[in-house]
């Protein structure tokens, strides 16, 4: 079929006809999928069921430096949970701070920490006039939502192949002292899929913030969710760069195994230089005197170290790998030459950014639900849930049984062909 934009008045009026039922066709399938979080399915899920077991009434729950799991203490994480982590992230052990279940909290707790008492003896932000974000888009909604919550300005900072606009992070984190940090997820981004190049990560370390107390939120989310083992995408370890660029300051590092182990019962860490360690730590023994140290013990003995992590994550590639290529198939074969659409094809990670034509994204969200497809809401990849072109569209494979997944997809594409002939034919009595 030849592109929507080569259509006259009648061929895209007959075709929306035609669209029409086809869609009250599928309305009666009386579908309820939801792919509008990237939450692991049940049978990722059950690949981890063993560490339920790994730990029992006769284990013997004294770490390695002799602390009884059990009880009291070790503020910042059992030394063989922070070796895990670290070798995970490439982060040397001393380094890390191991939390509860979530990285999200971490990243909370550092904006509402910088907020109340400042960063390293700064100005509470609570007391400046103003304070700033950088968020590259699209991104992630729910770090959107931590600093939208504390009155925080944010500034959208577009995506390129390489990663954010450096010359726009440069400029305004240089040039505007109220520029205090930047979202990112830099392997595999949420929702692109885009993992930073080797020179965007540089750019970052050499970072020269008008600011004292900016700090980059780097969320390493995905540093090993490969679908393609011999595809891998690496990234630069950016507190490394820079500590060589002479900032070992700048950076918070956040991850989690919430889609290693289990979503909401995993092990988050933050890695950071000794500095930003002292200063958090203030905080957090006020806060807590130990984390989940069972809970830390239960990884630590189910994976041993990174090579099970490694192969672990084998196993959730080959579940998810087959949804991504099932959602990247039917697109390509619903919509590719049309000219309606555009998409991004990840190697990693747990979503597909897709774009419609500008101002469709809403209304393809909006029929997909009432057919019983639920997607991320269009808009909630961009701060304040406005997309400025109303296009981008999140889309995350993961959860829906891959039996429906395929059905799911068709609904959708038909979702975008008829959003765009309506856009097409308001373009065309617009110009009448």
């Amino acid at each position: 079929m030849k592109p929507y934009k080569e259509m006259s008045r009648e061929e895209l009026l007959e075709l929306k006809d035609e669209l029409k039922k086809q869609y009250k066709m599928m309305r009666g399938l009386n579908l309820s999928l939801d792919m509008s979080r990237g939450k692991p399915c049940i049978e990722q899920l059950d690949i981890s069921m063993e560490m339920m077991d790994i730990l029992n009434s006769s284990s013997d729950l004294t770490c390695e430096d002799g602390m009884d799991c059990r009880n009291y203490g070790v503020l910042d994480g059992l030394p063989e949970a922070k070796k895990l982590i670290g070798d995970m992230i490439e982060v040397p052990a001393e380094n890390l701070i191991i939390y509860g279940n979530s990285s999200l909290n971490i990243m909370y707790d550092a904006i509402s920490r910088s907020m109340t008492h400042g960063v390293m003896g700064s100005t509470p932000w609570c007391c400046l006039d103003k304070v700033k974000f950088l968020c590259p888009v699209p991104g992630y909604d729910r770090h959107f939502a931590i600093t939208e919550y504390f009155g925080i300005e944010m500034i959208n900072i577009p995506m390129t192949d390489e990663g954010p606009d450096m010359d726009l992070v440069e400029k305004y984190v240089s040039e505007d002292e109220m520029v205090k940090g930047i979202w990112c997820v830099p392997k595999y981004s949420n929702p692109q899929g885009i993992t930073y190049s080797d020179r965007v990560v540089k750019r970052f370390a050499r970072l020269k913030p008008a600011a004292k107390d900016f700090r980059i939120y780097w969320d390493n989310a995905y540093s090993m969710h490969h679908l393609y083992e011999d595809e891998q995408e690496n990234i630069l370890e950016i507190l490394e760069e820079s500590k060589k660029a002479g900032n070992p300051d700048i950076v918070y590092k956040f991850s989690s195994t919430s889609k290693i182990s289990f979503p909401g019962s995993g092990v988050a860490a933050i890695a950071t230089s000794p500095n930003n360690l002292v200063d958090i730590k203030k905080q957090l023994a006020i806060q807590t005197i130990g984390h989940d140290k069972v809970n830390q013990l239960r990884h630590v003995r189910y994976y041993k170290d990174i090579n099970g992590i490694i192969a672990h994550m084998k196993k959730h590639a080959d579940i998810l790998r087959p949804k991504f290529e099932t959602v990247l198939e039917v697109l390509e074969t619903e919509l590719g030459g049309l000219e309606i659409a555009s998409w991004h094809k990840p190697k990693g990670g747990y979503f597909i950014s897709f774009d419609t034509l500008n101002g469709c994204a809403k209304e393809v969200v909006e029929r997909a639900q009432k057919a019983g497809v639920k997607l991320t809401s269009a808009g909630a990849t961009y701060p304040y849930g406005k997309d400025p072109n109303d296009s981008n569209i999140r889309i995350a494979p993961s959860f829906p049984p891959a039996k429906d997944l395929k059905t799911a997809m068709e609904l959708f594409t038909l979702c975008v062909k008829l959003a765009s002939i309506e856009r097409y034919l308001t373009m065309l009595e617009e110009k009448a």
